[in-house]
């Protein structure tokens, strides 16, 4: 018997739709907002095909086009909400939609966002995108980040993850109803450390892609890995992030995995870049979300506006935004003179 009974994710991405995977494992049933009606019969019929094709989907996991049907489905005994908006769509959603939420969260449950990216217009990460409208519920706001594949998810292969949050009792119950024996939370308080780390890797996974692309090898992904975390400690330090947190899952673990595993939507996305593809083109060819090409413009801006030495990150944005040639980059890269670190 299952110790849980009903859990809601918003949105059916591949990253939400693994989550969901994970929750049915605990929950009697999980209940997957859905925007479109493709994608809702394609739940339906046990597969989330235009995500993550071939991977079956466990009766649990149903979906759901309205607010009606979704409460019809819950009758009112959600324990968790999850939602799995990508970052560009946190405002839109919760403009027409926070009154929903605010209606399960008045009851006490904990939220896990599994947003990475920078709001472009403000400069801010999804943990004040969600105070803006949540803000009597922040202690029941948490943001999950780490190395994690959804197909893999899918797969039952084993995947440790951070769990970040103000609240030590809520991040203890999210993570255990997270937990199973292949996909394991870790709790931290350091709300802003892995939300940058989720957001930055992104970029430097792309960069990833471009090495690649260009024909570059393990030596020259070695380096941009490393340099990476530089530049993403320097960006811990204007939002106060704890160091030790870029070393973790949602830093290097995540940073390791998009920018050298083939899953990474970033990475396959930096290797059409090194071809010659415009991002725009890119872009517009896929349904699924490139986080890291509108988190590459608002690290620049932050780099910019806070004066973080960041060569690498803006740079790519020279590379996405200003029509440089990669190549360029990474002769420019090179050519700049060895400091010592701080300098």
């Amino acid at each position: 018997m299952k110790q849980h009974q009903t859990a809601v994710v918003l949105g059916a991405g591949a990253f939400g739709t693994s989550v969901a995977f994970v929750l049915a494992q605990n929950f009697q049933r999980v209940v997957i907002k859905v925007r479109s009606q493709d994608i809702y019969d394609e739940i339906k019929r046990g597969e989330n095909t235009t995500y993550l094709p071939g991977q079956a989907i466990p009766p649990e996991i149903v979906p759901a086009l309205t607010w009606e049907e979704l409460h019809k489905l819950t009758q009112g005994e959600v324990e968790l909400v999850v939602s799995g908006l990508p970052t560009s769509a946190i405002r839109p959603f919760f403009r027409e939609n926070v009154a929903e939420i605010k209606r399960f969260l008045s009851k006490g449950i904990p939220f896990v966002s599994l947003a990475k990216g920078i709001d472009t217009e403000t400069l801010e990460l999804p943990d004040d995108m969600f105070a803006d409208y949540l803000s009597e519920y922040e202690d029941q706001l948490t943001y999950l980040s780490g190395p994690s594949f959804a197909k893999e998810i899918l797969d039952k292969q084993i995947t440790l993850v951070s769990l970040a949050g103000r609240s030590r009792a809520t991040l203890l119950k999210a993570s255990e109803m997270l937990h199973t024996d292949f996909f394991k939370c870790f709790p931290t308080y350091d709300v802003k450390g892995v939300l940058l780390g989720g957001a930055l890797k992104n970029v430097l996974a792309i960069a990833g892609g471009i090495i690649e692309g260009l024909g570059y090898n393990h030596n020259t992904r070695a380096a941009m890995i490393t340099r990476g975390i530089v530049e993403m400690l320097r960006y811990g330090v204007v939002f106060n992030a704890r160091p030790e947190t870029f070393y973790g899952f949602s830093g290097m673990g995540d940073l390791i995995l998009t920018s050298t595993g083939e899953l990474s939507r970033n990475k396959q996305f930096g290797i059409e870049i090194a071809k010659g593809r415009k991002p725009e083109e890119i872009i517009r060819s896929t349904r699924s979300v490139v986080e890291g090409y509108k988190t590459t413009k608002a690290a620049f801006e932050l780099a910019q506006k806070y004066e973080i030495r960041a060569r690498l990150f803006q740079g790519m944005y020279m590379v996405l935004y200003k029509d440089m040639a990669p190549a360029d980059l990474i002769g420019e890269l090179m050519k700049m003179p060895a400091k010592f670190d701080g300098e």
